[in-house]
């Protein structure tokens, strides 16, 4: 009987080597997800940055239009500061350059006169520019 046994045991083959690739995939999952992860928040930090530009170009144009031109010496330098931030694209940019030279005559003197018609229809034809751009 004892002879019956180790036959018995002498026909058991030994353990087989199974390949365990589950360290590699877990960590191949790891890396993926993070960098799904990075490219939506990429995607949505891209979309953020441009909404504000849009809304900085808003409220640019939106102080423009507020300019009270009873004081011609500050109108003249919240007009040129505002108008040089929206002068982005050609258009803007050179009608921008054409007002420029108006707005100077209203800045650097102690005494301005009131804002001249040429220079008014000029910052008028700029603000209607920008505000059908934005």
């Amino acid at each position: 009987m004892d002879n019956n046994i180790s036959e018995q045991l002498r026909d058991i083959k030994p353990l087989l080597e199974i390949p365990d690739n589950s360290y590699y995939m877990y960590w191949a999952l790891i890396i993926f997800g993070t960098l799904l992860l990075l490219g939506i928040l990429f995607f949505i930090a891209k979309k953020l940055w441009e909404n504000r530009k849009i809304n900085l170009a808003k409220g640019y144009l939106e102080k423009l239009k507020a300019i009270d031109w009873k004081d011609a010496k500050k109108s003249a330098y919240e007009a040129t500061h505002y108008a040089r931030l929206l002068a982005t694209d050609e258009r803007r940019k050179e009608l921008f350059s054409q007002l420029e030279p108006m707005l100077e005559k209203y800045k650097y003197k102690k005494e301005v006169d009131e804002v001249d018609p040429d220079t008014q229809n000029k910052f008028n034809l700029y603000v209607q520019v920008a505000d059908e751009s934005i």
